[in-house]
């Protein structure tokens, strides 16, 4: 009876397999390949590219090769990236034979076999002020110093005294060489309590040199009102990057990963520094897109497809409005119209990727030739204390 029941057990444990191996590779085919997650608009006059400016291997104080990397942003379906590594530490010194320029030569090869376009950066890293700063569009990086060190092999460890000049001395090699600095993560977490100041007077002085030109408002997915502020204050353009040491699939596997979203005429690293340097760009993270006005203008309108159709209901004349949001980011906005907006309180409305929503307009006693739609977007923010709000005019057809 035993040996009956074990046999039982067995043919039930096959079945189970079998039912497991036929339904897995259906559940991974419905699967949307990561390459594929982000549909986003171009906007008028230019193209949309996702970027991360602030990525980390081996070659500093990451745990991944530089291969790695380019492969990671090709899952994603970025468009460009930059390895930002430490001009000021090492991570495995007694293991790579380190070069500063080493990172971005195996990172421009891999690349080379695909989409994505490598940015040479770098990062320049003290712990007292002007702080942390990713430099972006420099020709070499073994030539910008870091004189403010003492020791950088495996450790982090700054010179007792250290001369204004060591500290700008980085700064200046990237004037030279043509490129820019942005601003990153402003944050009290571990600066030099001796000094809270966010922005210095070294920072005015990189801005008043045309060195320093952005700011990092989203580091590894989280929203900075400080830098925020920076950015308007300051008038910088707006980053959001990843910031990524280890395997960035994992961190982000429910979501998209934190991206600068740029704006440039054509994807070439001349277009994407003039794109930059006029400010042209979307922080975007988890579901929110953080910028300027003109720019998060265009993109949502450029998300968001309106038609209007008329009809009538038991008692009155109606309009249906029907937005179509065709792109992968959820929208939260609430509208507002001369008409009464069904069931809908506040104007509250979710408007859910790649989906059409329908609004009832109730009653319409006279149908006009158009229809004029307020919007605020309450994922889209202009300012740490704003939503973008714009007006949509729709024309309604006979």
């Amino acid at each position: 009876m035993l040996e009956g029941k074990t046999d039982m057990m067995r043919k039930i444990q096959m079945f189970l397999l079998l039912v497991a191996s036929l339904v897995t590779p259906l559940v991974l085919a419905q699967e949307k390949p990561r390459n594929e997650r982000l549909n986003l608009p171009d906007i008028p006059g230019y193209m949309t590219l996702k970027a991360d400016f602030h990525l980390h291997t081996v070659f500093s104080d990451g745990h991944v090769w530089p291969t790695f990397r380019v492969k990671e942003a090709q899952l994603d379906g970025l468009d460009v990236i930059s390895l930002t590594e430490h001009i000021d530490y090492e991570g495995y010194p007694k293991e790579l034979a380190y070069q500063r320029e080493r990172a971005y030569a195996i990172a421009l090869e891999a690349a080379a076999k695909t989409e994505v376009l490598v940015i040479r950066g770098v990062e320049i890293s003290p712990r007292v002020p002007p702080y942390h700063h990713n430099a972006l569009f420099i020709k070499n990086v073994d030539q910008i110093p870091y004189d403010y060190m003492k020791d950088t092999q495996h450790t982090f460890v700054m010179k007792e005294n250290i001369k204004r000049s060591e500290l700008m001395a980085p700064f200046l090699e990237v004037e030279k060489q043509g490129g820019m600095v942005f601003y990153n993560h402003p944050s009290y977490k571990w600066w030099d309590t001796k000094d809270t100041l966010l922005f210095t007077d070294f920072h005015q002085e990189l801005l008043d040199k045309g060195i320093l030109g952005g700011v990092e408002v989203a580091n590894s997915g989280r929203y900075n009102p400080i830098a925020h502020e920076l950015a308007e204050t300051y008038n910088l353009t707006l980053f959001s990057n990843s910031d990524e040491h280890y395997d960035i699939a994992r961190r982000y596997q429910n979501s998209h990963r934190p991206m600068t979203l740029v704006f440039a005429k054509e994807k070439t690293e001349a277009a994407i520094q003039d794109a930059i340097l006029n400010r042209r760009t979307l922080a975007y993270f988890r579901e929110y897109l953080v910028g300027r006005f003109p720019e998060a203008d265009a993109f949502f309108k450029a998300s968001i497809s309106v038609t209007v159709e008329k009809g009538k209901s038991k008692y009155a004349s109606i309009l249906k409005v029907h937005l179509s949001n065709t792109t992968d980011i959820p929208y939260r906005i609430r509208c507002k119209t001369p008409y009464v907006i069904e069931d809908l309180p506040l104007g509250q409305l979710f408007l859910p990727p790649n989906e059409t929503t329908t609004i009832v307009l109730n009653p319409v006693w006279k149908f006009p030739t158009q229809l004029t739609l307020e919007v605020v977007v309450e994922n889209m923010l202009i300012s740490p204390d704003e939503a973008l709000k714009t007006t949509l005019e729709i024309p309604i057809n006979e």
